[in-house]
């Protein structure tokens, strides 16, 4: 895990001319009469006398989102060099949390192989700004023979001036703990599937919950069996590397409501006997992307101690062709007795979801939140950057608005009824895809619904593109595993703790 080592600082000309930073980072702003210098910037700007603006200007800084602009201080401060990043024109007026966040984590991708920086973007938004230094610094070189320049070691984030010291503590520790859950998901999104499967997985959460005072129990091929699994044995049962179901629970002392987690965990998705086409099949090491955000989420909700039963249902499959696999034509028995037909073994997702779904509503939640990498129609229909939500009517539009205050970008979907009987099977209780291209994203919804009670408010978050970033760096998302949605997931737990 690599995440800066970060510490509260005052934005004095003591607290500055004290600083051992090699670089300090302040905002600039596109404003209605040109570049401006955004809150935090005054001592900086005093060093230059009053003339920063000016020059940064002449550099070429115009305050564009994420615009990076070194300046060299000459002596003018003990730091080498200031940095200056845009933030963009402010929205109705303000500047917003998604801004301050994308700005710092543009800051923190330039500083890679810096000691140490002096960090005024908090003075806009402390935790977002501490949000975004952490994940913005983030880098995956475990599998590199040769690291290169490590990430930023060490932030010292300016306090606000609104607040208190205490409260300021309080909220760089939260901001913190946030972003060290979104990069143990990413950390286990980027293993790569011949280090990530299944049974390594499980070692790996029964780790985490070790270390946090969680409940953890796990469920091999023979207990499957035995249960009735047969959604997530029918998908693993191609693979060499069985599959498992983890249940992983955080349970306080005095908790207010119960929610459970649900994340898709095919740790490698060739499509089974349905093969994908070759081309960016390697992707496809992302497919256990909803199962790392699930349990991230789960540690998160220990270490920031919310009043919350919370617990994380994770179906643990790798989806490959063999002698073994299951076939188009099949019909599986799902846990709870439903049984599906299996049209296409690529709808793979939807099948151990409906089993851990089943389970996790055996045990009365109050609210259930569900997330997968699950369909391609998601990518076509919104992008790579805004996730399908979709659910009980009001509980999705809750986490809809929440998910696009975090700045993960989301959007609520229909589930249209008419679109049920386009999974009629001529076999079973139901098949797991229609005939028919258009609505795939919806149609997987309505599927996972005829696994969730009736009175059940439930929702399920379709991210898969925007989970797996395969272009290039922005703001604070680089290559790779997002982490997405833990910062939703974070923010809804944390919503049901104070609302109910």
């Amino acid at each position: 895990m690599t995440v800066p080592k970060l510490a509260l600082t005052e934005n004095t000309d003591a607290a500055v001319g004290k600083t051992r930073a090699d670089v300090v980072v302040i905002g600039t702003l596109q404003g209605e009469d040109g570049l401006e210098l955004a809150a935090g910037a005054e001592v900086a700007d005093a060093a230059f006398d009053g003339k920063l603006a000016e020059v940064l200007g002449t550099l070429g800084a115009t305050g564009k989102a994420e615009e990076i602009v070194k300046l060299p201080t000459l002596g003018k401060l003990p730091a080498g060099v200031v940095l200056a990043v845009g933030l963009g024109k402010r929205k109705d007026g303000a500047i917003t949390p998604e801004q301050v966040r994308r700005a710092a984590g543009a800051a923190a991708r330039a500083l890679n192989g810096t000691e140490r920086a002096f960090v005024t973007l908090s003075a806009v938004d402390l935790h977002a700004a501490t949000e975004g230094i952490a994940l913005g610094a983030y880098v995956f070189t475990e599998y590199r023979s040769e690291k290169g320049d490590g990430p930023l070691a060490k932030a010292d984030l300016v306090s606000p001036a609104e607040g208190t010291a205490r409260e300021h503590k309080a909220t760089l520790k939260a901001a913190g703990f946030i972003a060290e859950s979104v990069i143990i998901a990413r950390d286990l999104i980027n293993t790569p599937p011949n280090d990530l499967f299944p049974a390594s997985f499980a070692d790996r959460a029964k780790k985490l919950a070790d270390a946090n005072g969680l409940e953890f129990e796990v469920l091999d091929e023979k207990i499957l069996k035995r249960k009735g699994f047969g959604g997530i044995l029918g998908v693993g049962g191609g693979s060499s590397r069985p599959p498992r179901l983890l249940r992983v629970s955080w349970k306080p002392a005095k908790a207010r409501k119960k929610v459970a987690l649900v994340g898709k965990g095919i740790t490698f998705d060739s499509g089974g006997i349905s093969l994908k086409p070759a081309a960016n099949m390697d992707h496809m090491t992302s497919d256990m992307s909803g199962a790392a955000a699930v349990l991230a989420s789960v540690v998160l909700a220990a270490k920031l101690k919310y009043p919350l039963e919370v617990t994380a249902h994770i179906p643990l499959a790798e989806n490959l062709p063999s002698g073994t696999s299951y076939r188009p034509g099949d019909v599986l028995t799902m846990y709870g007795g439903k049984t599906v037909e299996v049209l296409n073994t690529d709808a793979e997702g939807r099948l151990v979801l409906a089993d851990a779904i089943v389970r996790a509503a055996e045990e009365n939640p109050d609210y259930l939140i569900e997330t997968a990498t699950l369909t391609g129609a998601q990518v076509v229909a919104l992008g790579n950057r805004i996730s399908g939500v979709m659910g009980s009517d009001e509980f999705r539009d809750r986490v809809a608005g929440i998910m696009q205050a975090t700045g993960e970008g989301g959007w609520a979907m229909p589930l249209p009824d008419e679109l049920r009987g386009d999974l009629d099977s001529r076999l079973a209780d139901i098949a797991n895809v229609t005939g028919q291209r258009w609505a795939g994203m919806l149609v997987a919804g309505v599927f996972l619904r005829e696994f969730v009670p009736a009175d059940l408010p439930w929702v399920h978050l379709d991210v898969a593109g925007p989970a797996f970033n395969s272009g290039g760096p922005w703001g604070y998302t680089g290559k790779g595993g997002t982490g997405i949605p833990v910062r939703t997931i974070a923010a809804v737990l944390a919503d049901i703790a104070d609302q109910g």
